[in-house]
């Protein structure tokens, strides 16, 4: 058996700058990983975090400073050389082809064949097999990615870098679209790894699961390292100092309201899938101006449907929702946002939320883009375009604050914070805010809650659905249960109760 050395260094990053232009990411950041170590980089959205690690895996060069992996300096210019040296990446969104397998994922590039260079599938699925069991990541060599859950892909992103040989796992935003139950089996699989000398990089904003699983963690602000730190001896209100740079609040903090008449009211909503099965099921609910209702629920139990339907995204098969006393099932998106006043922070920001090839400024005008303040006749008002835009990156801290800077090159959180700040300004009487928080770092996450808050206060309705229970009893006013696309029961959220809630969410009753 091979005897492990835990005190060997395998990763030194030393001094590593990097610079896009005029804008500096990375300003002299020192990090150093030892052999069988998880260690989380942490700090706010845009701090350089993905920055940085895009460097180690080559798919930035650094302006300036130094890599060594295992004692050995290196010059890594493209993740060739970083895959060749035993660096492994798993970017948070997963790069797989959906219509492939699960083996022909993790070989592509790397086949194995047989003679005249004929593709051996089955030697190659074997292999598969016999590293998922090896490695505890438990997947289907013959399933097709498409088929697979969110855990499972991520499961196979992992074992594509340990098949090409990964000693050092980079894992950005591991935790970021996974339930609590693929979070725990995530946990697992990343103490399983550490035990057999695998290096662990894990960049995240939980500062929870910082504490659960990590030995040590690098913080790091607005490209600058802060400092590194052994995670047993500090508390999370620590770390999420350090991460801002001030004190950090957990509890929401609002004042009791009574609620105004009905916003929103569902009435026996039917909804099917793409396969035409029924996912959400005679569903009532009904929502108030001046309160937030929070829907609480295991990813899969109808939420996005539901939400698709509420926004014109997916054809509702019976049932109604009724807006200003007025049925709005089946009507377009555009009617929904301007003549109903409903805007939608959706689940899936790349799919749903932002163009990636358009600039800051023409993706907050998205929606509005035809108003007054911005057009005129069939001409784009420019210079008003871009000072709407300058406005909303310093009121939501959008960074880099460059209004001319592609939606793409932005972290995720920044992208998150730059919906949010869109569908915020369109003065809204019905905010549906989906996973708002997914993927911002506590600064940003008391932020948005503060803005929810807000919208309540002024008397808007907000409907919020979330996969982190502390979110929902924390913002909520009153919180809806969903299970197998109905209602099983409404909780008043100053009373709720975490066990009662994760009960329901079985499919218990209150």
């Amino acid at each position: 058996m091979e005897i492990i050395d835990f005190s060997q260094k395998a990763v030194e990053m030393m001094d590593i700058v990097k610079k896009f232009g005029d804008f500096t990411a990375n300003d002299m950041i020192n990090l150093t990983v030892h052999q069988g170590e998880v260690h989380a980089l942490l700090g706010e959205n845009g701090a350089g975090k993905t920055t940085l690690m895009n460097v180690l895996y080559g798919m930035y060069k650094p302006t300036s400073g130094r890599i060594k992996i295992n004692g050995r300096q290196l010059d890594i210019t493209d993740p060739k050389i970083a895959i060749k040296n035993g660096i492994g990446m798993v970017h948070q969104h997963f790069m797989l082809v959906d219509s492939f397998t699960v083996t022909q994922n993790i070989i592509l590039g790397n086949e194995t064949t047989k003679l005249l260079g004929i593709l051996d599938i089955e030697k190659a699925e074997k292999e598969v097999a016999l590293l998922s069991e090896q490695y505890g990541l438990t997947v289907d060599p013959k399933a097709l990615i498409q088929d697979l859950s969110v855990g499972s892909q991520q499961r196979v992103e992992i074992l594509k870098a340990l098949y090409r040989g990964a000693q050092i796992l980079i894992l950005d935003e591991p935790t970021a679209v996974l339930t609590p139950q693929e979070i725990q089996e995530l946990v697992a699989i990343i103490r399983n790894l550490t035990r057999q000398g695998k290096s662990i990089i894990i960049i995240t904003h939980k500062l929870k699961e910082i504490k659960e699983i990590a030995d040590f963690c690098t913080i790091i602000r607005r490209g600058r390292h802060i400092d590194t730190v052994d995670v047993s001896r500090v508390t999370q209100n620590e770390l999420a100092e350090k991460m801002v740079g001030r004190e950090v609040s957990f509890k929401v903090k609002k004042e009791k309201q009574s609620p105004g008449e009905i916003a929103l009211e569902i009435k026996d909503l039917v909804v099917e899938d793409a396969r035409g099965i029924c996912v959400v099921s005679h569903l009532n609910l009904t929502l108030h101006k001046g309160e937030i209702l929070g829907i609480a629920g295991v990813d899969g139990n109808g939420q996005t449907q539901l939400i698709e339907a509420l926004t014109g995204l997916r054809k509702v098969k019976s049932g109604q929702i009724r807006v200003q006393k007025k049925n709005i099932a089946n009507q377009s998106p555009g009617k929904i946002i301007n003549d109903c006043k409903v805007s939608h922070i959706p689940e899936d920001r790349q799919k749903r939320g932002l163009i990636f090839e358009f600039d800051i400024a023409e993706n907050l005008i998205l929606e509005t883009y035809f108003k007054p303040q911005f057009s005129k006749g069939f001409t784009l008002l420019q210079d008003q375009i871009y000072d709407h835009a300058t406005a909303l990156i310093n009121k939501f801290d959008i960074r880099p604050a460059d209004s001319r800077l592609l939606a793409k090159a932005l972290s995720g959180g920044n992208q998150q914070k730059m919906i949010i700040a869109r569908e915020v300004a369109n003065d809204p009487e019905i905010l549906i805010a989906a996973q708002p928080t997914r993927g911002l770092d506590v600064g940003a996450i008391e932020y948005v809650h503060q803005t929810l808050v807000a919208q309540r206060n002024q008397g808007k309705a907000v409907l919020l659905i979330s996969f982190e229970l502390d979110e929902i009893i924390n913002v909520s006013d009153r919180i809806a249960v969903i299970f197998e696309g109905k209602i099983v029961g409404i909780i008043d959220a100053q009373t709720a109760d975490e066990k009662q809630i994760g009960f329901m969410m079985a499919g218990g009753t209150a």
